[in-house]
């Protein structure tokens, strides 16, 4: 359940809610460590308080946001499915939203999508799909999709919707199912059809007899 800042105001008295406070130790906490365990555990817990939006302010202020996106290079898989995880539950809030994508957040997250880990391919679906917006903007596509106004921005580009195309034909349930979604509700019939086709007409190489000697 969200907090009220009233709430929290209630329960911590007169001297605050000590929530920026404790945010910051949080991420000095993961700046100054060298223990990887210590930075996933930091990590999990910043994801986990990006899930209530009484701390995006706080967030904001601490650079969390790019702490998050910095973790999604890294090769421990740990980093980037809980910083992911993050920018997941930041990423339907309009101010956190426009942050992510100037800093090309849109490239970080997509390359997330060939992860192997599926918690990270399905928050990397969700993160794109909640960063398409319907406010105008500059310099974006604007797409109107079941009778929705959209900005898509660069999020359904050929390369992306051809990743999400794939994943749509996973074996793996979850990643089949929010991959269709994302093809259903923030494609365009042509964009879905052109991958179609494209895919169609590729050869499966497994599937070529090899050159008999």
């Amino acid at each position: 359940m969200f907090s009220k800042l009233e709430q929290l105001h209630r329960r911590t008295g007169k001297k605050g809610v000590g929530r920026y406070d404790y945010l910051q130790q949080l991420v000095t906490e993961f700046e100054d460590t060298n223990s990887t365990e210590c930075k996933e555990q930091v990590l999990a817990n910043l994801a986990n308080f990006a899930y209530d939006p009484i701390n995006y302010e706080f967030l904001r202020k601490l650079n969390v946001i790019d702490l998050f996106l910095d973790q999604l290079s890294e090769e421990n898989t740990n980093f980037v499915q809980f910083a992911l995880s993050g920018l997941c539950n930041l990423a339907l809030d309009i101010e956190n939203k426009e942050h992510i994508l100037h800093c090309g957040g849109v490239r970080i997250v997509a390359a997330c999508l060939s992860s192997r880990d599926e918690d990270t391919v399905l928050s990397a679906i969700s993160t794109l799909m909640f960063l398409i917006t319907s406010r105008i903007e500059t310099r974006v596509r604007i797409v109107i999709i079941k009778n929705r106004i959209l900005i898509v921005a660069e999020i359904t580009t050929p390369e992306i919707v051809d990743c999400i195309f794939r994943l749509s034909r996973s074996r793996n349930t979850r990643l089949r199912n929010l991959a269709t979604i994302f093809l259903e509700d923030y494609c365009t019939t042509e964009q879905v059809t052109e991958t179609r086709e494209i895919h169609s007409q590729s050869v499966d190489v497994a599937n070529i007899p090899l050159p008999k000697n």
